[in-house]
């Protein structure tokens, strides 16, 4: 009787044990390790593809992107010249300028990579009592020697320039009205671009890291670096327990 309640009461360790096991959250591979491997001086930023309804959105957000990547730390080249190289080279739009092959991309340019990025909705929408500015997009960094992704991100900004809140129904009208008659007349998505790029590009927690020539850029690689040893330190102690437990168990 006594073995048999020995065996039950291994059975239910080794079952809670499991249970643990399973329920417990795994590390998740950082996704910035490729990144670190390939870590690009410079960036050749293509004209975005274009697939909002706003044919002139691929330049008007093409202008607003230089400045947050450059301030990440990266040498950009200059978005006018490397758009008026590629057309007078046969790649008359940006669809074509992206399925440009990486080889040759780094021939002509000596960049250490590729900004690809495709715009999914640009522009403004009206409504009776409101306007909502959009800027959507998807983006992705490739390393012209391996022609690995070593980024992506995505980008979804809204500025709900909402006048309802302002009183009376009437008084909701005429600012609707104002809003869009005055967007009609300004179009207030080049300067949501602006913010919005800033918004993917520096982004603390999924934009670019720092570049090499960011101030920050050895302290992001050194902190990256302990948490890599750290890692490996917990990994090789977790394979010496699991071996001391099976030759216990021998």
């Amino acid at each position: 009787m006594m073995h048999g309640f020995k065996r039950s009461a291994a059975m239910t360790v080794i079952t809670a044990s499991t249970l643990l096991g399973a329920c417990t959250t795994l590390p998740t591979e950082d996704p910035y390790t490729l990144y670190r491997q390939n870590m690009p001086y410079s960036i050749l930023l293509l004209p975005p593809a274009n697939e909002s309804l706003d044919v002139n959105a691929p330049y008007s957000w093409l202008t607003t992107a230089t400045m947050p990547i450059a301030e990440q730390g990266y040498y950009v080249f200059p978005v006018a010249i490397v758009d008026a190289f590629m057309k007078e080279n046969g790649l008359p739009n940006p669809e074509d300028m992206h399925a440009a092959p990486l080889d040759k991309l780094g021939e002509v340019f000596g960049a250490d990579a590729v900004l690809y990025v495709t715009l999914t909705e640009f522009g403004q929408k009206f409504e009776l009592l409101s306007s909502t500015t959009r800027v959507n997009a998807r983006a992705s960094l490739v390393d012209i020697d391996t022609g690995q992704e070593i980024w992506t991100g995505a980008l979804n900004y809204a500025d709900n320039n909402n006048s309802s809140a302002q009183g009376s129904l009437l008084g909701s009208l005429i600012n609707a009205a104002i809003t869009q008659v005055g967007g009609t007349l300004s179009d207030r998505t080049h300067d949501a671009a602006a913010i919005a790029n800033v918004q993917l590009f520096t982004n603390s927690r999924n934009g670019l890291l720092k570049g090499p020539r960011h101030p920050g850029f050895a302290e992001q690689m050194a902190v990256a670096a302990e948490a890599t040893d750290a890692a490996d330190a917990a990994d090789a102690a977790d394979a010496a327990d699991a071996a001391d437990a099976a030759d216990a168990a021998d």
